[in-house]
């Protein structure tokens, strides 16, 4: 009988593990490790909050994705609200860095107006946040790959990071904007651009390139049953899933 409970015991024991084993995420190859960190540009004379996520194992040739949220009426913590993706990514061996783009002190972005006017100097000062951050890593962590480096952003982040594509083509190797709306999507093979686009908001005129041109340059626009604002963490597991596949296959695509 002593025996027997025995036995019982570390059967339990070993179903327990592997119960606890497959609550781990399906996709998840490495331990991931979260850091923040305050950066400060002293000629902007502005405050730059990152997020770090990132396998807790160094990996050779890393590749860096740099995420860019959508506007958040400057709210702040808008660079966590897709956890969903970044933390994804890193679980898949990217170093992921997520941008706080904007401050409390910051004014709101204009609602009249031409966009690709009143609103430029928005994109202008996120595209400034973007390359000083990519300077600022290339310093503290130099064995990063560097030559493979993709821009994400959501809807005014999608417009920061097609801008950044636009200045700093010689930068960039991919970018992929999750329904930007307002700036010109680059006409160019390099860097290579990929866009997802809402169910409910279409782009301004001009802002996602022709048939011809998407042909030209080997741009892919991909339409999606996914809402505008359900494209961050608020999304359904299905928009999630949806998501992060097509970002993952763009991101394994050479």
């Amino acid at each position: 009988m002593k025996y027997k409970a025995i036995s019982f015991l570390l059967l339990s024991l070993f179903l327990l593990n592997c119960s606890t084993k497959k609550t781990t995420h399906s996709f998840s190859n490495y331990e991931i490790k979260l850091d923040t960190l305050t950066m400060f540009d002293k000629n902007r004379n502005r405050k730059i909050p990152v997020a770090f996520y990132h396998p807790e194992k160094g990996i050779k040739n890393q590749q860096v994705v740099i995420f860019n949220h959508g506007y958040g009426a400057n709210k702040g913590g808008d660079y966590f609200v897709y956890s969903y993706l970044t933390e994804k990514l890193a679980y898949s061996g990217y170093f992921v860095v997520s941008i706080q783009h904007e401050l409390p002190t910051d004014e709101l972005i204009p609602t009249d107006g031409k966009p690709q006017i009143v609103r430029m100097p928005f994109w202008e000062r996120g595209a400034g946040n973007i390359l000083f951050v990519l300077n600022e890593l290339k310093k503290s962590k130099p064995e990063l790959d560097y030559q493979h480096i993709t821009l994400i952003g959501h809807s005014n982040g999608g417009d920061m990071t097609a801008l950044f594509a636009n200045k700093h083509p010689d930068l960039v190797y991919k970018i992929i904007t999750m329904d930007n709306r307002r700036m010109y999507l680059p006409r160019t093979s390099t860097p290579i651009v990929y866009t997802l686009r809402s169910n409910d908001y279409p782009a301004d005129e001009g802002v996602l390139p022709t048939k011809e041109e998407q042909e030209k340059y080997h741009i892919t626009v991909q339409s999606t049953n996914i809402n505008h604002g359900k494209m961050d963490d608020k999304g359904s597991d299905d928009d999630k899933q949806t998501l992060s596949d097509l970002i993952i296959k763009y991101l394994n695509e050479n």
